[in-house]
């Protein structure tokens, strides 16, 4: 499949906005240093100005008024922190065309051909060199388009992230900011002195295998293989009923209920999950502070190679609410998936009450899971 950039725009704020440095937390700090990657699908519906890129970009100068922080770029402070230097420098926002159609990429796994549909982002001149956003429009020649998203992790992720454009596609339909982003991150300082109460055991690195893998000098990295599986409403209830057997009385939630399914251990997932509240964001905030060099704890490649797993939920985010006025996504996923080891819990685009996981493992390691995973 042939794609060709047609335009590219820096798009910036509508208006003048606060000129700032934005400190950054500590837990923004403990991500990677990249673009986290997801890709939205649209049908077309008929209309003649069908994601016109015109509506698109000034909605988005528009959007970028309150959300100010997006159109910065990072920065380190004389202590070599990073933060978010507030400048009004803009986005990126990519106009392309493909001579392939939208069911060319089957059931959406984030293959290396989801990432051509968002820009690439040049990481050699410097942290301050590239957008924070970056963002690609694809028209395809059955009239469907993809939206493209680059997100910096240190200035987005999650629900934050989503706010955004969500809030973008809310003012392309013409609509006015609902909820305004809160900017100031200072209210996750640690505390003076720090008071850690809890092990923190995602900051720690994984405990050592009994038994050592065999590596040689030659020894070729295994190929990894990316998919995405579905698991229906009838399926999750399955699993929820064998939870009940033996006595069991947990309720466990249909995101536990596939984590646990995917590793194995939903006991050890609930009891971890549950324990997520403001006294132990605290703690991991005033654990951060008191760590020699936040840089070491970084996840990346080493941090969910196998025999580790990582699992992102998406389950709860509002990823298929973003409708400029031209209907609301078909599909809404990861554009790519960094390291073998990670996946990511997505909802159903048709709230039919399934949930889907895109993941990445070893190729030999995948034909197994295909199977073990519908074993319910």
């Amino acid at each position: 499949m042939k794609i060709e950039v047609r335009e590219s725009t820096m798009v910036r704020p509508a208006e003048e906005t606060p000129r700032i440095r934005l400190w950054n937390s500590n837990v923004d700090l403990v991500v990677p240093n990249f673009h986290t990657p997801s890709v939205y699908f649209y049908r077309p519906n008929g209309a003649a100005n069908f994601f016109d890129p015109a509506v698109m970009k000034e909605a988005l100068s528009k959007a970028l008024v309150p959300f100010y922080p997006m159109g910065g770029r990072l920065k380190r402070d004389e202590d070599g922190r990073i933060e978010i230097d507030c400048q009004g420098q803009g986005v990126l926002f990519v106009e392309a065309e493909s001579d392939g159609v939208v069911d060319d990429y089957g059931d959406f796994a984030p293959t290396l051909e989801l990432r051509q549909l968002i820009p690439a982002v040049d990481y050699s001149q410097g942290i301050e060199s590239y957008p924070l956003l970056v963002l690609q429009v694809t028209y395809f020649k059955c009239g469907g388009v993809s939206l493209g998203v680059g997100m910096q992790h240190h200035a987005a992720d999650g629900a934050s992230g989503l706010h955004f454009i969500n809030t973008w596609s809310d003012m392309a339909r013409g609509l006015d900011l609902t909820i305004p982003p809160f900017i100031d991150r200072t209210l996750l300082l640690a505390r003076d002195p720090p008071q850690p109460a809890f092990e923190h055991i995602e900051y720690q690195p994984a405990p050592p295998m009994k038994t050592a893998p065999t590596t040689t000098n030659d020894q070729q990295v295994p190929e990894t293989a990316v998919s995405i599986f579905k698991l229906t409403r009838d399926q999750l209830n399955a699993l929820k009923a064998k939870s009940k057997e033996a006595g069991n009385t947990i309720s466990y939630s249909s995101y536990e209920m596939l984590s646990g399914h995917v590793w194995r251990c939903v006991c050890k997932i609930h009891d971890a999950l549950a324990k997520m509240d403001d006294d132990y964001l605290k703690s991991a905030l005033d654990y951060l502070e008191l760590q020699p060099d936040l840089k070491a704890l970084v996840r990346g490649a080493h941090t969910f190679a196998c025999p580790n797993l990582g699992i992102t939920s998406w389950a709860r985010l509002p990823i298929h609410d973003a409708d400029f006025g031209w209907g609301r996504p078909i599909f809404m996923g990861p554009g790519g998936i960094a390291y073998e080891g990670l996946s990511f819990v997505l909802p159903s685009p048709t709230n039919d009450g399934s949930l889907s996981i895109a993941i990445s493992l070893q190729a030999e390691h995948m034909k197994l899971f295909s199977g073990f995973l519908y074993d319910i």
